[in-house]
């Protein structure tokens, strides 16, 4: 540990938001992702910044030390994307959590990176406005991880992705230099002026700045929503209503799915579902508007729905549909009881697909899986083929370690070669490096060529996406 580097980090951050101690850096050593959890990589120091200007200060002494600086949000993240493969400093930013403006007439809200979701969306309830990306993990993922990972979530498939909501970020670049994109004193809505430079950040990954304040977007709450519940015999019917429903006119604000294993892992967490769990996929559709509106697009969707299903339930009471929606939002936590005693593993679990291979990939899926001997359950947002996998293993059972990463490693490969993507929301990070020149050909090359170009010393985040090491 260079000691002369720590008492600079010291003279910036004061010693109690300075981290040494093996505990403490043993906390920023791993992430959700299974990559993390058998290989954990400790950093050298931890720092807690609480202002744009010592997050710039930090920056350029990392710079001066040539020592990589790896951001860091909520640490919910699946890919290993803000773990310190190469030791240097974690610049933890969960503590920039302030809601800075709320400014509900021009429809923005000012934030700092550390806000959580769901916090944020509970302030903005009394205006009767939300941020409507609705990732699972709203309880405990941070606005400025949505951003460097452009999340999405249950109801893209109507509100689109993070993205579609940012209006401008202040940014830390590589060198230490603070700019704010969109426009330095802007509340407009939209601008065509200049480079997109907020959207070539917005899924960086911290590779190329630290968002310290982001100006988003917010739109008012629907007035209500409506639930469609139905159950299909095969993988290729439910397919099959995810189509029908777009023929038809009408535009859910989620469809989700979830296969055979995911409604017996529901059932056996909370019995009282009674989900048919004979059948081998169940779809959730939710729409919402006025009331008259959802009524009937409730009944419409059931009439669509009816043609490929054995099993229909329906809503439009707010208290019963969320009752409807509970087997979706367990499913995550459920799928461990699918192997007593095992361990849920997130590899492989964020891959999207066109909507027209869903049922083949479906299938396919679970072959792989079976075909090296684990549980699996499959359950995601089919309405725009994003697919999360929750393996569930024995840690001491070695075969099954080995074997689990056969099956992450031939999941992503059908991703591809169902000219589909190998993460649509959680991102790249450690995990799915390997596989980005296949994805993206030539054009990885450009975005080296931009890395190296806003951070010549390749201070931030470095290891991450297949950018240069």
């Amino acid at each position: 540990m260079n000691e002369k580097l720590i008492l600079h980090l010291k003279k910036i951050f004061g010693g109690n938001r300075v981290l040494t101690s093996r505990t403490d850096r043993m906390t920023y050593s791993y992430d959700a992702s299974f990559a993390t959890q058998l290989d954990p990589k400790e950093p050298e120091v931890v720092v807690i910044p609480q202002s744009t200007e010592e997050v710039s200060a930090c920056v350029k002494l990392a710079n001066e030390y040539k020592i990589p600086l790896y951001p860091r949000g909520a640490g919910t993240g699946q890919t290993g994307g803000a773990v310190p493969i190469k030791g240097g400093i974690v610049i933890d930013l969960s503590k920039m959590n302030r809601i800075v403006e709320i400014d509900h007439q021009n429809m923005q809200v000012i934030v700092e990176p550390g806000v959580v979701q769901a916090d944020l969306n509970q302030a903005l309830k009394e205006y009767n406005l939300r941020f409507p990306p609705d990732p699972g993990s709203a309880k405990m993922c941070t606005v400025g991880g949505m951003v460097s990972n452009n999340s999405s979530g249950l109801r893209a498939v109507k509100y689109g992705v993070t993205r579609t909501y940012v209006l401008g970020l202040e940014v830390v670049l590589p060198t230490g230099e603070v700019i704010m994109t969109g426009g330095e004193k802007s509340k407009a809505l939209k601008s065509v002026s200049g480079y997109d430079l907020a959207h070539l950040m917005i899924g960086s990954e911290g590779t190329l700045g630290i968002v310290t304040k982001l100006r988003l977007k917010i739109l008012p709450l629907p007035v209500t929503r409506g639930i469609v519940l139905a159950s299909f015999k095969k993988l290729e019917d439910a397919g099959g209503a995810v189509n029908a429903t777009f023929r038809s006119g009408i535009q859910p604000s989620a469809i989700e799915i979830m296969d055979v294993n995911c409604m017996k892992a529901a059932n056996m967490m909370k019995p009282d579902l009674n989900l048919p769990d004979d059948n081998e996929a169940l779809l959730i559709f939710e729409v919402d508007g006025s009331k008259d509106e959802v009524t009937a697009q409730v009944h419409r969707l059931t009439e669509v729905v009816n043609e490929y299903s054995v099993f229909v339930k329906f809503s439009d009471e707010p208290l019963e549909c969320q009752t409807l929606w509970e087997a979706r939002q367990i499913v995550g936590a459920a799928v461990g009881l699918l192997n007593p005693g095992g361990f849920r593993v997130y590899g492989g679990e964020d891959i999207c697909v066109p909507i027209s291979r869903l049922p083949e990939v479906l299938r396919s899926i679970q072959n792989i899986a079976e075909s090296y001997g684990i549980i699996c359950g499959i359950y995601g947002h089919v309405g725009d083929g994003n697919l999360h996998t929750g393996p569930v293993i024995k840690l001491n059972n070695k075969v099954e370690v080995v074997n689990v990463q056969k099956m992450i490693d031939d999941i992503h490969n059908l991703a591809i070669e169902m000219e589909g993507t190998t993460t649509a929301e959680h991102g790249v990070g450690l995990v799915r490096a390997e596989y980005m020149e296949k994805e993206h050909g030539p054009a990885l090359e450009l975005m080296r060529a931009i890395k190296k170009t806003m951070d010549p010393n390749n201070i931030l985040n470095p290891g991450k996406m297949a950018l240069p090491n």
